[in-house]
């Protein structure tokens, strides 16, 4: 009787241990998406940089952007934007979807829906300089929210 308290209890341990690391699992993979997405925020604001170049327009203009201007603290509304985005849109507050056949995250139809929402802040700190701010808040399992801000800042050197 001894020995099967023992074992049971045992037992007990390794399945509430194994419990504990699915769920943190899924928190790091939730962590692990949220920074990528924040990250292709912020390269989709550098890519209509970029384009506005190539295009002779000013650098820092960018089909919205002025919309998105202030910071994340503020609250303002920021703008949104996907992979083939060619220009900031307004703040919906839209979930991003996800694409299983592409593996690609977007705005699109038809796509599995989540819980990730991705905010994109353009703030102008003079004449040669935007700080881009992209954050991305998800609703976690337990029903509480988390999020990920990343920050950069370009610059007008050409």
């Amino acid at each position: 009787m001894v020995a099967v308290s023992i074992l049971t209890i045992g037992f007990l341990g390794i399945v509430g241990l194994l419990s504990r690391a699915l769920a943190l699992n899924r928190v790091v993979a939730d962590n692990y998406t949220a920074t990528y997405l924040a990250a292709e925020g912020i390269e989709i604001t550098k890519n209509i940089v970029d384009g506005n170049i190539v295009q002779g327009q000013p650098w820092n203009s960018g089909g919205g952007a002025s919309n998105c201007t202030g910071s994340v603290e503020s609250g303002i509304d920021g703008c949104e934007a996907d992979l083939n985005s060619l220009a900031l849109q307004s703040y919906t507050g839209q979930p991003l979807d996800f694409d299983p056949a592409d593996r690609i995250y977007d705005y699109g139809g038809g796509s599995v829906p989540t819980s990730f929402r991705r905010r994109i802040v353009v703030t102008l700190l003079g004449q040669n300089e935007i700080k881009v701010e992209s954050q991305v808040t998800w609703t976690t399992l337990g029903g509480g929210t988390s999020e990920v801000v990343l920050e950069d800042h370009f610059f007008n050197w050409r």
